[in-house]
C-alpha cells in the first residue's frame, strides 16, 4: 500500500471515531481518485482544509497547523474522545516540514498556486495568502473571499464629494448636542459613512446602531436633495428572520422620530425612509431547489443602498452573493456588534472587518475633517497617521443606552468580553457580579446540585418563564365565533408573552442541548397542567408549541430564524364548526400583522422552548436563562457568553454545574482563519 493509499485509510479511522466528518474524507478520496499522483501530504491538507470549514474557518493556515495541530481535529461528537487521533496528527504534521508541504501542494493538479504566475482556474483547492502565512482554501470559499475583497476595496478607493456646509447643517438638525465629555460616537460615524460607498457601524447592545442609521439615511436623502439629485433608493436587510422582524418593530417609529420639522424638504425625507425590512436572501431573491438568486452580476439589484443589521450572522457566501448582486456605484452600509458570535457558515467577517475598530485609527486628514463638519476634535488616542483606509470607513458606538456598565447586565457582559489575561479564576470574578447585584434582579447565578439540567430550581425557572404565554394561550383563546381580526390580535400577544423568556444552550445534543431539554422542559410543562395532552414520542404538534424554522423555505415565505406558535383556532370552512392547529408566526412586511401556516407544511422546523446561542442571534428577550453544560466544549466560547448575556433586555440567569466549566469557556476565544484582515491590512 502506497503513502497516499495508507493515509485515506487512517482517515477512514478518524472518522469512525468523530475526528473528521464523512464530507472531509469524500473531498480527500475524490482528489486521490482525480489526481492519483497527489502525494498523501496533498490528501491530509485537503481533509483539513475541509474540517476547519466544518468549524467556521474560510482556509487552513498552514503555518498555525504544524505549530499548534491540537487545535485541529475537534471532536464534533461529545462522545468522541480521538486522543490516539491527536497524537497521529502531531506525528504526521511533525514529520513534514512547511516547505515541503508547500512544494507537494504546488506540484498536486489538485491544486491552484496563487503565487505562481499563472494558476489554474477549476481546481478544487487553492493556494494563496502570504509568503509568510500560507493559506489553503476550497476554490469556492476562496472565489468568495476575492468577490468581498473587491467589491469592498472598489468602493474604500472611490471617496464621495460631499457639501460639507450642507452635511454640517444636516448634522446640527439631527442630532442633540453632545453630553459634556462624552464623545459624539453616532453623530461621527454618520459624517464618516457619508464620505463612503462602503461603511461599517458597530457597537454592543443599546448603544443606539439602529437610531444612528435612521439618522444616517435621512442625512443621505437630505443631501441627495440639497444636489440636486433624486431620492435613493433604499433597502434595509438582516441575515434571518428574527432580526429583520426586530428591526421592523422598532424602526419605523425611529423614522417618525426624526427632527425634521424645522428642516426644508423634512417630510419628504421621512417619507423616502424606508421602515419595512427583509432578510438578504429575500432582498436576492432566492430561486427554488438552488443555491442561486435571481439577483447577481448579470441582474444586480435596483437600488442605491443596502443596510444590513445583524451583520455579525453574515457569512462569507452570504456577503459575497450581495456584493456581486450590487451595482458598482451602490453604497453597502454594515451594522452590527463585532463581538458577537460570529455566522454558524464559514467566515467572521465583521469581526474581520472591525479588528481595529476600538482604537478607531483615524488619519490627521480624516480627524481634520470631521472636526469641520461635526465640531468634535478627537483626542490622540483615536489617531493614527498610518491609518489605512478601511479604518476611515468604521465608526465604533461606545455608549449604552440600555445598560449600565458599572452594573447589571452591562457589567457582566463587559467582564465577559474583557480579553483573556491569562490569569485564572476569571470565573470567580464573574459569579462575584452576581452575588454584588444580586438585590437589582437583573442577574441570577443558580448553580446546578448534579450534572443534570432536571433540578426543582431549573424546573422551576423554565415553567414560570414559559407560564405566561401558555396561560394567555389557554385563558384568552378566541370563541369559536371570533373574527379573522380578533384571531390575529390573540396569536401577537402570545407571540409577544412568548418572547419574554428564553432558554439558551451551547450545545445542539445530549440532556444539556436543545433536543434533550425541549424533550424535558415539554414533559415538566404537561406535568404541570400548563401544557394540554399526554406526552408522546408521536405526537409532534400540539397547541402552544413554539417552533423554530431551520432552513429557507421560499415557497412558503419562511426564512432560517423565524419563530412561530402553534394554536388551537377556529375553522369556519368545516360545519359544524371545529377546531384545528395553525401556526402563527409574524408577518415580514412591516404591517404588524400574523402569517398562518397548517403544521404538515413545515418540513423544516424544531420546537424551541430551548434555543442555541447561535440561533438566538438577532433576538432580544425580557429575560433570558443561559445553560453552561457540565463539562468543557470547544464551542463554549467567550463570543457565546457575551453572545447569551446581550440577548436580555432586562434579566438574565446563568445556570451552571461546574465553575471551572465557566473558566474554561472565559479563556476561550473564537478565532477564525480567512484571508480578509491581512487582505484590508486591518492587523495590527
Amino acid at each position: 500500500m502506497n503513502q497516499s493509499s495508507a493515509l485515506i485509510t487512517q482517515l477512514e479511522r478518524w472518522v469512525a471515531v468523530g475526528a473528521l466528518r464523512q464530507l472531509d474524507l469524500a473531498l480527500a478520496r475524490l482528489i486521490h481518485e482525480q489526481c492519483p499522483d497527489s502525494a498523501a501530504p496533498v490528501l491530509l491538507a485537503a481533509a483539513l482544509v475541509s474540517e476547519r470549514n466544518s468549524h467556521g474557518h474560510v482556509c487552513l493556515d498552514l503555518t498555525a497547523a504544524q505549530q499548534h495541530p491540537e487545535t485541529l481535529l475537534l471532536a464534533r461528537r461529545p462522545t468522541a474522545q480521538p486522543v490516539e487521533v491527536a497524537a497521529e496528527l502531531k506525528a504526521l504534521l511533525g514529520a513534514l516540514p512547511l516547505p515541503q508541504w508547500l512544494e507537494h501542494l504546488r506540484r498536486s493538479p489538485a491544486v491552484a498556486d496563487q503565487f505562481a504566475a499563472t494558476a489554474a482556474a477549476t481546481t478544487p483547492l487553492v493556494l494563496a495568502g502570504t509568503a509568510a502565512r500560507p493559506l489553503l482554501y476550497l476554490r469556492r470559499y476562496w472565489r468568495d473571499e476575492q468577490l468581498i475583497l473587491a467589491g469592498i476595496t472598489a468602493r474604500l478607493r472611490q471617496p464621495l464629494a460631499v457639501d460639507d456646509d450642507v452635511l454640517r447643517q444636516l448634522l446640527a438638525q439631527l442630532f442633540d448636542a453632545p453630553a459634556p465629555a462624552q464623545l459624539p460616537w453616532d453623530r461621527i460615524a454618520c459624517a464618516l459613512a457619508v464620505r463612503s460607498a462602503f461603511a461599517i457601524i458597530t457597537g454592543g447592545p443599546g448603544t443606539g446602531k439602529t437610531t444612528t442609521v435612521v439618522r444616517l439615511l435621512a442625512l443621505l436623502q437630505g443631501l441627495a436633495l440639497a444636489a440636486g439629485q433624486p431620492l435613493l433608493r433604499i433597502r434595509l436587510a438582516a441575515p434571518t428572520g428574527k432580526a429583520a422582524a426586530r428591526l421592523n418593530e422598532s424602526i419605523a417609529g425611529r423614522v417618525a422620530a426624526l427632527p425634521l420639522a424645522d428642516l426644508a424638504h423634512g417630510e419628504q425625507i421621512r417619507a423616502a425612509i424606508p421602515t419595512a425590512v427583509t432578510t438578504v436572501h429575500r432582498l436576492l431573491g432566492p430561486r427554488q431547489h438552488s443555491r442561486h438568486f435571481h439577483h447577481h452580476a448579470g441582474q444586480p439589484l435596483p437600488v442605491d443602498v443596502v443596510v444590513i443589521d445583524e451583520a455579525s450572522m453574515v457569512d462569507v457566501e452570504l456577503l459575497a452573493r450581495l456584493l456581486e448582486a450590487l451595482r458598482p456605484e451602490a453604497r453597502l452600509l454594515v451594522l452590527g456588534d463585532k463581538d458577537q458570535l460570529a455566522s454558524v457558515e464559514a467566515g467572521a467577517v465583521l469581526g474581520d472587518l472591525c479588528r481595529r475598530a476600538a482604537a478607531a485609527h483615524y488619519t490627521a486628514a480624516t480627524c481634520d475633517w470631521l472636526q469641520r463638519v461635526t465640531g468634535v476634535m478627537l483626542p490622540e488616542e483615536y489617531r493614527d497617521p498610518a491609518g489605512r483606509a478601511l479604518d476611515q470607513a468604521v465608526a465604533m458606538l461606545r455608549h449604552s443606552y440600555r445598560f449600565d456598565r458599572h452594573g447589571g447586565i452591562g457589567a457582566l457582559a463587559a467582564l465577559v468580553n474583557a480579553p483573556p489575561s491569562g490569569q485564572q479564576r476569571r470565573a470567580e470574578a464573574v459569579l462575584a457580579l452576581f452575588a454584588e447585584q444580586g438585590d437589582s434582579r437583573q442577574l441570577t447565578a443558580l448553580q446546578l446540585p448534579s450534572a443534570s439540567p432536571a433540578a426543582p430550581a431549573f424546573d422551576e425557572l423554565v415553567s414560570a418563564g414559559y407560564a405566561e404565554y401558555l396561560k394567555r394561550l389557554r385563558n384568552a383563546a378566541p370563541a369559536a365565533t371570533a373574527s379573522a381580526a380578533e384571531i390575529d390580535k390573540w396569536a401577537l400577544s402570545v407571540l409577544a408573552a412568548l418572547g419574554k423568556f428564553q432558554l439558551l444552550t451551547a450545545l445542539r445534543d445530549g440532556i444539556w442541548g436543545v433536543s434533550g431539554l425541549n424533550q424535558h422542559i415539554i414533559a415538566l410543562l404537561r406535568d404541570q397542567k400548563l401544557l394540554d395532552g399526554e406526552p408522546t414520542e408521536t405526537q409532534q404538534w400540539f397547541a402552544g408549541r413554539p417552533v423554530l424554522v431551520t432552513r429557507n423555505d421560499p415557497n412558503l415565505g419562511l426564512m432560517n430564524g423565524d419563530i412561530g406558535i402553534t394554536l388551537e383556532v377556529p375553522l369556519r370552512q368545516t360545519q359544524p364548526p371545529q377546531r384545528g392547529l395553525r401556526v402563527a408566526f409574524p408577518a415580514d412586511d412591516g404591517s404588524g400583522g400574523v402569517r398562518w401556516m397548517l403544521p404538515s407544511r413545515l418540513q423544516a422546523v424544531e420546537t424551541v422552548f430551548a434555543m442555541t446561542v447561535h440561533k438566538a442571534q438577532g433576538s432580544e428577550f425580557e429575560h433570558t436563562a443561559l445553560l453552561v453544560p457540565d463539562v468543557p466544549n470547544p464551542v463554549l466560547t467567550q463570543e457565546l457568553l457575551y453572545t447569551g448575556i446581550t440577548r436580555s433586555k432586562k434579566a438574565f440567569t446563568l445556570i451552571y454545574y461546574q465553575a471551572s466549566v465557566l473558566e474554561a469557556a472565559l479563556q476561550r476565544r473564537v478565532t477564525r482563519v480567512s484571508g480578509i484582515a491581512a487582505a484590508l491590512h486591518t492587523e495590527s
